[in-house]
């Protein structure tokens, strides 16, 4: 298969980067680098208005299957989303706070929802203006997300669905304005009958409270989310579809975001490397493993390329037709960012067991952390968050390999 990008490919890395460099000046220089994974709490307010920059720039929606500029963003080929992105990322570009509507919620809208939501919510996403998170696991149901308990009844004065349950590991909910979740809308229903996909706004004070979940990175980047008779204002694909509507999202999740990942990776492999070239004490073992980091990276990269090359031109949506990719993608990239967050602390030897102000007195635990000592910490949960490494081998073996289930 052919990876190089075609001429135009070139023009747009060329119109990206000098968009980027224009506007990424003042706070937004600031926020640079801030925002990924382990670090989502830094620089919010700064990368929210970033958030807004972009949707002026019409660069929120780029691949939605929607006609250009129907909801004020940009269209760019499935090539053209990869180099945007890779431009992005090599700029080191704030962290989105917007990703979770652009490349989840919307795309779903676009395949289930009606006419009116997509009116109502898409414009909002696309300039930026509306934030959201979502609402799947729970403490006992995390994994099998077809356990869930929170409900959804309606309200016999006003007819409205009110959502009551607990919503745990969300990200960004403290700054979402709105939750999409899946509730048990009919009583009595099992497992993945009578579920239903719900749009509920944040901000109903005493119906929805947000508690920080602190790792033991010292951050709080997840969440914990209660619904006590909050509001939800849609439901999309039809009462009881939800399970359809959530299955679909999820075939969404990894696409073109996969490559931008890597190159967050890349940049991190590379500090890893010039950490083991400066500590002056070669070890053919240490170099062998950073060889193979690389080579694996490699390896994702033209898996990710040829998987959304598979898709065609038809955006992220299209990546959903292989079954399996997705888990694969998982399963690739948990296990290898897991490894060189053990990979980076190896390097340092010893001296990883401290770092400056560690040890201080009164210092918050986070600040004492270094940045090879919080990826190591947190890419512990690489191989759970997103669909644990059990339930994606699952996946590929019932979809993909045709083995029979297992019992419950």
């Amino acid at each position: 298969m052919d990876f190089s990008f075609g001429p135009e490919a070139g023009e747009l890395r060329t119109r990206a980067r000098a968009w980027l460099t224009e506007h990424l000046v003042g706070p937004y220089a600031q926020a640079l680098g801030l925002g990924g994974p382990g670090s989502e709490h830094e620089g919010v307010d700064a990368r929210r208005a970033w958030e807004r920059e972009l949707g002026r720039g019409g660069w929120i929606g780029t691949g939605w299957d929607a006609p250009a500029g129907a909801y004020g963003q940009q269209r760019l080929s499935l090539t053209g989303q990869v180099v945007w992105a890779e431009e992005y990322a090599a700029l080191r570009a704030p962290g989105r706070v917007g990703h979770i509507g652009e490349n989840l919620l919307a795309p779903t809208l676009l395949a289930y929802g009606t006419p009116e939501q997509q009116a109502r919510f898409l414009p909002a996403i696309a300039r930026g203006e509306e934030l959201w998170c979502q609402g799947y696991s729970e403490p006992d149901a995390g994994s099998d997300l077809a356990g869930l308990r929170t409900a959804a009844v309606r309200d016999r004065a006003d007819g409205r669905l009110r959502v009551t349950g607990q919503k745990i590991w969300t990200s960004l909910a403290r700054e979402a304005d709105w939750c999409f979740v899946l509730a048990r809308t009919e009583p009595g229903s099992r497992r993945h009958h009578g579920l239903s996909f719900l749009l509920v706004p944040m901000d109903q004070p005493g119906r929805v409270e947000v508690r920080p979940i602190r790792q033991m990175s010292g951050t709080a980047e997840f969440n914990e989310v209660f619904f006590d008779g909050a509001v939800a204002e849609e439901v999309v694909g039809g009462e009881g579809d939800g399970w359809t509507v959530a299955m679909g999202l999820l075939a969404l999740e990894r696409g073109v975001s996969t490559l931008v990942q890597q190159i967050g990776f890349a940049a991190e492999l590379e500090r890893v490397v010039r950490a083991y070239a400066a500590s002056g004490a070669p070890d053919p073992v240490l170099r062998e493993r950073l060889v193979r980091q690389w080579a694996e990276l490699r390896t994702m990269r033209w898996n990710a390329l040829r998987t959304l090359g598979a898709a065609g031109d038809a955006g992220v949506a299209g990546a959903a037709g292989d079954a399996g990719a997705p888990s694969v993608a998982k399963l690739l990239w948990g296990g290898w960012h897991r490894r060189l967050g053990e990979l980076a602390v190896a390097v340092r030897g010893a001296r990883a067991t401290a770092g400056p102000g560690l040890w201080e007195r009164g210092a918050p635990y986070e600040r004492g952390l270094d940045e090879e000592q919080r990826l190591f910490l947190f890419t512990r949960a690489d191989t759970i968050y997103g669909g644990s490494d059990e339930i994606q081998r699952n996946i590929i073996a019932e979809r993909v390999l045709g083995l029979p289930k297992e019992p419950r």
